[in-house]
C-alpha cells in the first residue's frame, strides 16, 4: 500500500514536469534564438525601409545626372549648308550652284529692336518667312530691349551688326568706328550666345578701316540692292508695299523695277513698315520670289 502510493506521487511528479516543459517559448513570444517576434518584425521593417531609402536615393541621383546631362550636352543648332553667297559689289545674294533657287530675295531690318520690330518678327514666323535683323545698340540699354531681341533670335532669325549708335562712319576716325563695331558684337553675344555673321554700316558708308574690322570679326560686308521705306512719299503702307513688291518707287526718283533674283531688301523697324510686311512678302512670293534663309548665305570661317 504504501509502495503503490509512491508510485503514484512519482508518476504525478513525471507528468508535471513534462506539462511545464512542453511550451518552448516564454510569455514574451522569444524564439530559440532568444529574439521576440515583435523585435524579427521590426527589422523586417526597418530594413525594407532600408531598401525603399536606397532605391529613392538612387532614382533621385539618376534623375539629377539626367539634368545635369542635359544642361550640360545641349544639342547644337543644326547648321544649314551655304548655298548662296553676298556678292561683294552689288550686296545682292548669289547663288554658289546651279542646284538651288536662283529666283530668292533676301529681306533685311535694319534699326531694331526700335519699337516694332519683334511684332515683325512674329509676321514673319506666321507666313515662314526669312530675314536678318541689322540691330543698333541704343535700342538695347534695358533689360526689356535684350528681352526683345533675344526673342527675336529664338525665333529663328539672324541678328547682323549696324552699329551702337548709328554714325556715320566715314565720318569719325579709327578709334570711334571701332567703339561702334566691336562691342556691340560683345553686346550681341551676351544677348543671344552668338556674335553677329553680318555688318551693315548706316548709310551704307563704308571704310576701308571698317571693312577690314568686319573682317576681322567674322562679317560679311553688305548694303542693299533697293528700299523705299525711309522716303517720305512711301511712308504709308499701301505706297511702300507697291513700291517693295514692284521693285519701282518713282517717287524717289527709281522710274523703274530694282525687283531682280537675289534682291537684297531694305527695311527698317517702322510703324509703316510693320503694317506692309505681311503683304511685301505674300506679293513677292505672288511673282514666284522665295525668301532666302540667311543661314543658307555663306559666311566668314
Amino acid at each position: 500500500m504504501k509502495s503503490r502510493l509512491l508510485l503514484l506521487l512519482f508518476i504525478s511528479f513525471i507528468l508535471l514536469l513534462a506539462t511545464g516543459c512542453g511550451n518552448t517559448s516564454d510569455s514574451t513570444g522569444k524564439n530559440d534564438e532568444g529574439t521576440t517576434n515583435e523585435q524579427k518584425r521590426s527589422d523586417n521593417d526597418s530594413a525594407e525601409k532600408e531598401v525603399e531609402t536606397k532605391s529613392s536615393e538612387k532614382k533621385d541621383n539618376e534623375i539629377s545626372k539626367q539634368d545635369k546631362e542635359e544642361e550640360t550636352e545641349a544639342p547644337e543648332p543644326e547648321k544649314i549648308e551655304a548655298t548662296y553667297q553676298i556678292n561683294p559689289k552689288t550686296s545682292s545674294v548669289d547663288p554658289l550652284s546651279e542646284d538651288v533657287n536662283e529666283k530668292v530675295v533676301l529681306l533685311t531690318i535694319d534699326d531694331a529692336p526700335d519699337q516694332y520690330a519683334l511684332e515683325m518678327a512674329k509676321t514673319l514666323k506666321e507666313i515662314d518667312a526669312h530675314a536678318i535683323f541689322f540691330v543698333n545698340g541704343h535700342f538695347l540699354n534695358t533689360e526689356e530691349q535684350k528681352n526683345v531681341l533675344k526673342q527675336i533670335y529664338e525665333m529663328g532669325f539672324m541678328i547682323g551688326n549696324h552699329t551702337m549708335t548709328h554714325q556715320n562712319l566715314t565720318k569719325v576716325n579709327q578709334d570711334k568706328q571701332y567703339e561702334e563695331i566691336v562691342p556691340l558684337n560683345d553686346l550681341i553675344e551676351e544677348v543671344t550666345g552668338e556674335r553677329p555673321k553680318f555688318f551693315r554700316a548706316p548709310h551704307g558708308a563704308n571704310t576701308d578701316y571698317s571693312r577690314q574690322l568686319a573682317k576681322e570679326e567674322g562679317m560679311v560686308v553688305m548694303n542693299w540692292t533697293y528700299g523705299y521705306d525711309y522716303f517720305a512719299p512711301y511712308q504709308d503702307a499701301e505706297k511702300l508695299t507697291k513700291a517693295m513688291v514692284s521693285g519701282e518707287g518713282p517717287e524717289a526718283g527709281v522710274d523703274y523695277s530694282l525687283l531682280k533674283s537675289g534682291a537684297n531688301l531694305l527695311m527698317h523697324d517702322r510703324d509703316w513698315t510693320n503694317k506692309a510686311l505681311k503683304d511685301i512678302v505674300m506679293g513677292l512670293r505672288d511673282k514666284g520670289y522665295e525668301t532666302v534663309d540667311p543661314h543658307a548665305i555663306k559666311t566668314i570661317e
